[in-house]
């Protein structure tokens, strides 16, 4: 009869702290919320390299300004001079997936069919133009315990 008994207390004891173990754990996930990242990217582009069929959106534009980081690309790209390689602004937070989709949604965005061609949208700021593309990814981080 003893036996039964401390049975009974041991998987009462278990199942306690099974329980405890998994209501902290989802009050610690709750608080940490998982965040994603964009990488929104900018280069300077010469005149023979604006596609006949672009679309050409001023940097003055209101779409173009409410996309997080859009701007700040853009200046980074401008004054670094960046023909050869493309700058880079980091998004990381809740949502910056969305801003891949903002850019290839809301404004002009040129899909290039030949290998010469940047995708992007084609931004022409003060005398130079300018190529903006967003790339997201999901990456979703967990907090470390």
């Amino acid at each position: 009869m003893i036996r039964g008994k401390d049975i009974a207390l041991s998987v009462l004891a278990v199942g306690t702290a099974a329980v405890a173990g998994y209501v902290l754990h989802s009050e610690r996930s709750a608080s940490h919320t998982s965040r994603s990242k964009a990488d929104l990217g900018a280069r300077v582009v010469g005149p023979d390299d604006i596609p006949d069929d672009a679309t050409i959106v001023d940097a003055s534009a209101q779409r173009l300004g409410e996309i997080p980081g859009a701007r700040r690309a853009l200046d980074r790209a401008i004054r670094n001079g960046a023909r050869e390689e493309w700058e880079h602004i980091t998004l990381e937070r809740d949502g910056a997936w969305s801003v891949v989709d903002r850019v290839r949604q809301t404004l002009p965005y040129y899909d290039a069919d030949d290998d010469g061609e940047y995708n992007g949208v084609y931004v022409r700021y003060n005398d130079r133009i300018l190529v903006l593309d967003a790339i997201g990814w999901a990456r979703l981080e967990e907090p470390i315990a």
